[in-house]
């Protein structure tokens, strides 16, 4: 029986199907509790490991120990075809070691299911037998001819694809082909653009496709709202991990895809291509702490510049100079390099642009990508509708990492100058990102801020149209912890906002009960000065929204963000009808747009 204090051994065990915080390629990796931090654990973890992968015939160069503040991550390179053995390794191996250090983890497994952690002779019996009922060589024969090739390899448990877009070809994996048989020469890649960034994804990866499309190319991307070939949605849903990506580059008739890569997907499965020309990683601030072992901005940085992995040595990195995280790890970065700050003469990327490098930045409220001797003026600033009139600064980092990104792939500078004049002033450019309505009387922002930095960047926004009362949407996540949630209500409430209607977030309790955040918020705003007058809790996201529009008068300023994928599009649907009726605020809302 397990005692009472023993806590389990692991909480997660997953595979790593490729790139991903640890290294290059495909692995494993185990979530171990705080019993595997004592004294001597890890040490007899990583020698079972080496013994094991040595008896299975696998390299052992990549073992990985990640101490965090409530464990250890574990992680071990593994061959792409040997991925569910890889997990039994490395749960037999902390079952092991924990058996060896004698810490009591409960009953432990055992064969003819289990590696038996008592007996190393037993266990490496067992698991080379899941290694060779797993072993598939046509996979690793078509992967080492691909990575010869640098071409692109998709892999999920239903089909492999080589090469992507036009080029690629895809097979289902039971019936894969000999590598003599293939026609290597009809295989090919298109370029691939990888986005991530605490804030501001969706909206790079929209502007960098635009740009694409401005181009000639028809272009495929994916987002929290979906996967989009051309302006034309395939999926909709949250598609910014693995599977979006290959659903993408999998898509016939496209010549190049932009990728939203979120942290999420990158820490539970890695990063789905095998190569990519470009990666942007826009900003780092607080966010999700306490998840895969990521406690801080230093792990988080981390995690984010796992899309550098895809890029090889001739890739382009497109990294905030404004952000001293990044920047800080810039030295570090084995791709070509290129920068992006508000200000075009900020100390990096003068440097960067001695030594040949590309940077975007404003100077005199122009917009400037410059090298060491070129330069292209795109255009003031305060002119482009994504800017908001200059007073959106996030979105400005947002533009000139786009721009960075597209002239990584040779896009002339009058296509992305035509882009950055018109992208924005039309409410399907960017849905639910910074959209600006006017509907009687009221100043409307609907965005997507979901964290402290997000939210504070989106009051900055509203400041700039704001004359009279602030009504707020506010909710956040279940798995944020409560010390995130009560940072997110501190920024609202430094606003001094005249109504606030908290909700649930649909589809994002993540454990926690209903109505659980919107107290934490409640009492936080509270804290913070607000007066309990002042905030209704209405869980339904969509009736919240109702209910701001109900209080709101003429003059009045509402700042929406917006989190549900059902909730997104009927916002804009109800605020675009209410103008076309000729709706006054106090007026009664529709009964059928509820």
């Amino acid at each position: 029986m397990r005692s009472p204090d023993a806590a389990p051994p692991f909480d997660d065990s997953r595979r790593l199907t490729g790139c991903n915080l640890f290294f290059d390629g495909p692995g494993a990796v185990l979530g171990a509790g705080m019993a595997a931090c004592a004294a001597g654990v890890v040490d007899a973890w990583r020698a079972r490991v080496t013994h094991a992968l040595g008896a299975l015939g696998w390299p052992a160069e990549a073992i990985m120990a990640r101490p965090h503040a409530h464990g250890v991550s574990l992680a071990l390179a593994a061959p792409l075809d040997q991925l569910f053995t890889a997990t039994e390794v490395n749960e037999w191996a902390l079952w092991a070691a924990l058996h060896v250090c004698a810490i009591d983890a409960g009953p432990q497994p055992h064969a003819p299911g289990d590696p038996a952690a008592w007996d190393a002779a037993e266990a490496l019996a067992t698991l080379s037998a899941m290694a060779r009922a797993e072993h598939a060589p046509a996979l690793r024969a078509l992967a080492a001819a691909a990575a010869r090739r640098h071409l692109n390899m998709l892999v999920d448990d239903d089909a492999v694809t080589i090469g992507s877009g036009r080029g690629g070809r895809s097979w289902p994996r039971a019936a894969l082909p000999e590598v003599a048989a293939l026609d290597w020469d009809v295989l090919s890649d298109l370029p691939i653009t990888l986005v991530t960034g605490s804030n501001g994804k969706t909206t790079t990866t929209r502007l960098v496709a635009a740009m694409l499309r401005a181009h000639g190319w028809r272009t495929a991307h994916t987002c929290t709202d979906g996967v989009f070939a051309g302006t034309t949605a395939i999926e909709a849903g949250d598609y910014s991990g693995p599977a979006g990506a290959r659903l993408a580059l999998r898509q016939a008739d496209i010549d190049a895809a932009v990728l939203e890569t979120a942290r999420g997907g990158i820490l539970r499965r890695g990063i789905a291509s095998t190569r990519a020309d470009v990666a942007i990683v826009t900003n780092i601030s607080d966010d999700h702490f306490g998840e895969y072992g990521v406690d801080n901005l230093d792990d988080l940085a981390d995690v984010k510049l796992t899309v550098a992995r895809p890029l090889g040595a001739h890739g382009t990195l497109v990294l905030n100079a404004d952000d001293p995280l990044l920047l800080a790890r810039a030295a570090s970065v084995h791709a070509r390099l290129a920068l992006f700050a508000p200000d075009a003469d900020a100390p990096a990327l003068i440097e960067l642009r001695a030594r040949g490098g590309s940077t975007c930045g404003v100077r005199a409220g122009h917009l400037l990508l410059e090298r060491k001797d070129d330069s292209h003026d795109l255009g003031a600033i305060d002119t482009m509708p994504l800017s908001f009139g200059g007073a959106a600064r996030y979105n400005i980092a947002n533009i000139a990492a786009a721009v960075l990104a597209a002239d990584a792939l040779s896009v002339d500078a009058d296509s992305v100058r035509a882009v950055l004049a018109a992208f924005g002033s039309h409410h399907g450019d960017n849905p639910g990102r910074l959209e600006h309505f006017l509907v009687g009387g009221v100043e409307i922002l609907v965005d997507y801020a979901h964290n402290p930095d997000g939210m504070r960047s989106l009051l900055a926004a509203a400041a700039r149209v704001r004359r009279g009362r602030l009504g707020l949407l506010l909710g956040q996540a279940g798995d944020r912890d409560n010390a995130e949630v009560r940072a997110l209500a501190d920024v609202v409430a430094s606003d001094r906002p005249d109504f606030v209607v908290l909700k649930d977030l649909p589809g994002y309790l993540r454990g926690r009960t209903d109505g659980e955040v919107p107290s934490i918020l409640r009492d936080q705003l509270r804290k913070r000065g607000v007066d309990a007058a002042h905030i209704s809790i209405e869980l339904d996201e969509w009736q919240a929204l109702r209910n701001l529009l109900a209080w709101a008068r003429a003059g009045d300023t509402l700042v929406l963000p917006v989190h549900g994928k059902y909730s997104r599009p009927r916002v804009a649907a109800l605020l675009d009808a209410l103008a076309s009726n000729g709706w006054h605020a106090g007026g009664a809302l529709p009964a059928d747009a509820a």
